[in-house]
């Protein structure tokens, strides 16, 4: 996981990360984003 999540932040973060986070998970997914996006 790590691995592939360097390679897509390397690549297009927002929507690489979105789509590849929304394929493996999806409810725990949005609810990561959504605790990034407070910290962020």
């Amino acid at each position: 996981r790590v691995e592939r999540v360097e390679v897509v932040r390397l690549g297009r973060v927002r929507r690489a990360k979105l789509y590849y986070i929304r394929q493996r998970v999806g409810k725990k997914a949005k609810v990561k984003e959504l605790i990034r996006k407070k910290n962020a």
